[in-house]
C-alpha cells in the first residue's frame, strides 16, 4: 500500500540524505504550520520507524534556554503521528486521541524522537476501517538522556462522514 504520503517520501530517495530531510521536513512544514514553525526535521521515514529532530535554539526555548515543554510534545506527536500517517489509506484521517507526556528531568541541547509500529500494528492500520493505536515513542536530548516519556494514542477514521 502506497498512500500520498508514502508516494512523497518514495519520491525523494534518490537524493542525499541531508538534503531529503530538509525537503522533506520543508514540504510538511507547509502542511502541518506549526512543525514548521518549529523546525523540526524528519530524519528517517518509514512504514515502521520515524525520527525526528529538534534543534535547541530561540524559537523553541524556554526560560531556561532548554527545549520547551511544548515543543518536546510537539516533538513526540509529529513522529508518531507521521508513523501513522505513512501507513494510513488515503480515504482514512488521522487523529491524535490522547497524549501523555511525563517531564522528568532538564533536556539538554537537541532533541531526537524515534516512533515505531510493530508489523501487526501495521496491519491494522492500512485494513480497518477505523480503529486506534498506541505508538512508541522514544525522546532524547544530545546527551542521549531520556527527559520526557510519552504514551501517543492515536486514531484513524474515514474522512468522509457517513
Amino acid at each position: 500500500m502506497a498512500n500520498q504520503v508514502q508516494k512523497l517520501v518514495n519520491a525523494t530517495q534518490w537524493l542525499p540524505a541531508n538534503i531529503r530531510a530538509k525537503a522533506i521536513s520543508k514540504i510538511f512544514g507547509n502542511v502541518v504550520p506549526l512543525v514548521g514553525t518549529a523546525g523540526l526535521v524528519y530524519e528517517e521515514l518509514t512504514p515502521e520507524r520515524v525520527v525526528v529532530s529538534i534543534r535547541n535554539r530561540r524559537k523553541v526555548q524556554n526560560h531556561i534556554k532548554n527545549v520547551h515543554a511544548a515543543a518536546m510534545a510537539l516533538l513526540a506527536e509529529t513522529a508518531t503521528g507521521f508513523c501513522v500517517g505513512i501507513n494510513l489509506p488515503d480515504d482514512k484521517l488521522p487523529l491524535i486521541k490522547s497524549l501523555k507526556v511525563e517531564y522528568l528531568k532538564r533536556s539538554q541541547g537537541d532533541m531526537v524522537a524515534v516512533a515505531h509500529l510493530k508489523p501487526e500494528d501495521i496491519a491494522r492500520i492500512q485494513s480497518e476501517p477505523k480503529g486506534e493505536v498506541l505508538v512508541p515513542v522514544i525522546v532524547t536530548d544530545e546527551t542521549g538522556n531520556e527527559p520526557i516519556r510519552c504514551e501517543m494514542l492515536w486514531a484513524w477514521v474515514p474522512k468522509q462522514r457517513s
